[in-house]
């Protein structure tokens, strides 16, 4: 039995309602190193991988991909017309070759072909692929690489060259594709234009996604589902929001910021004094400092660090902070000189961070109401 934290609301999704899936049952064991996985995972979407370096995380990537050659065990993919292919089953003495699987990869570096231009990798990749039904125009489209088609891959930037290993990726048609760490070599604008670049292809495609990095801000904005590995092993696993709330939870400070992940409707696009806002609940909005790049969206992905909400007893009425929310203390995690406090504001829990010493200055108790105050620059998204 799994004895690791599993969210229903990544477990909708099941074969029997015709939604791919990934079936692992698998170990790898190495001289320093187990890993031991037991695990459906429903492809619906962007499914990100966490955790500490040497965790497994790209080690579980090779192994769906086919580069382990140790592996025990069995992987089954079923795709979202119901039709299961096992790529492994080692008491069957079966495992397909990595070419076999339907299974794209794209890795930290491009691993492009140097000695070919931007369009000989790409057409290389599109004659491999048997019964191509993808448009080349499309992913060249929705990869942005019209302008380099004929470029030299040595005369490309860092994120070009991403590009040019994703739409590569893609055009082999794989039926899942693996991302691993794609933008840890990139600056923070390459970085922004891939992760949107993704969701697009993700959405027009409707081609699911591995993704594994070591940036939360990262994964919190493109992820669905979010699974988090320890030593070889899967300690969380579910929806991304609940995922991060129960890491803050779980003495993961080393490993992440602990924070309040939201995904808030746009209610008002620009206040006329340079804010958004987003609706909470039908009685409470956040404010947030106005991006144009929110303009054409309805829905907005967000966090704000625990450190960065104060509390109060009293409800502030003069005061330079603009988001004021009241709630109720549901839990008090002390942790060394600090305490991690779980705040139920409507229908959403906020975490806050203070020192001990402050919660015994106002007697912080569970059940009581208090008032949470934060500034409209502490509401963070990563992609803006």
């Amino acid at each position: 039995m799994n004895n690791y934290p599993i969210n229903n609301a990544a477990l909708n999704n099941r074969p029997n309602n015709k939604a791919p899936q990934l079936d692992l049952n698998i170990s790898i064991n190495y001289q320093q190193f187990d890993l031991a996985i037991e695990l459906a995972v429903p492809l619906i979407g962007i499914t990100g991988i966490f955790g500490h370096s040497a965790s497994g995380k790209s080690t579980l990537l090779r192994a769906i991909a086919g580069l382990e050659t140790s592996l025990r065990g069995e992987i089954t993919l079923t795709d979202k017309a119901s039709v299961s292919k096992i790529l492994v089953n080692s008491e069957q003495g079966l495992t397909l070759k990595p070419e076999q699987r339907q299974i794209g990869l794209v890795f930290q570096n491009s691993r492009l072909f140097t000695h070919l231009t931007v369009l000989g990798n790409l057409e290389y990749a599109v004659k491999r692929c048997k019964n191509s039904h993808l448009s080349f125009d499309e992913v060249i489209e929705l990869t942005e690489l019209s302008a380099v088609l004929n470029h030299r891959v040595n005369q490309l930037s860092g994120g070009q060259q991403q590009r040019v290993a994703l739409a590569r990726a893609i055009l082999a048609e794989p039926k899942l594709l693996l991302l691993d760490e794609p933008l840890s070599a990139l600056d923070r604008h390459s970085k922004t234009q891939l992760l949107k670049m993704m969701l697009n292809i993700q959405k027009q495609l409707s081609l699911p996604m591995l993704y594994v990095s070591h940036s939360l801000d990262e994964l919190q904005q493109v992820c669905d589902n979010l699974l988090v590995l320890a030593e070889g092993k899967v300690v969380n696993f579910g929806n991304i929001h609940q995922v991060i709330h129960q890491l803050n939870n779980d003495n993961n400070s080393d490993i992440i910021h602990q924070q309040t992940s939201l995904s808030l409707p746009i209610k008002t696009f620009n206040n006329g004094h340079g804010l958004t806002a987003l609706a909470l609940n039908a009685h409470e909005d956040i404010f947030m400092v106005c991006d144009q790049a929110f303009e054409q969206q309805t829905q907005l992905r967000c966090f704000i660090l625990a450190s960065d909400i104060s509390i109060t007893l009293t409800e502030p009425t003069n005061s330079s902070i603009v988001n004021h929310l009241f709630g109720t203390i549901k839990q008090i995690n002390h942790q060394q000189n600090n305490v991690l406090l779980t705040v139920h504001c409507g229908s959403q829990d906020f975490f806050v961070t203070i020192s001990a010493f402050s919660q015994q200055k106002l007697s912080l108790t569970i059940r009581q109401q208090v008032y949470l105050q934060f500034k409209a620059s502490a509401v963070r998204t990563f992609i803006h």
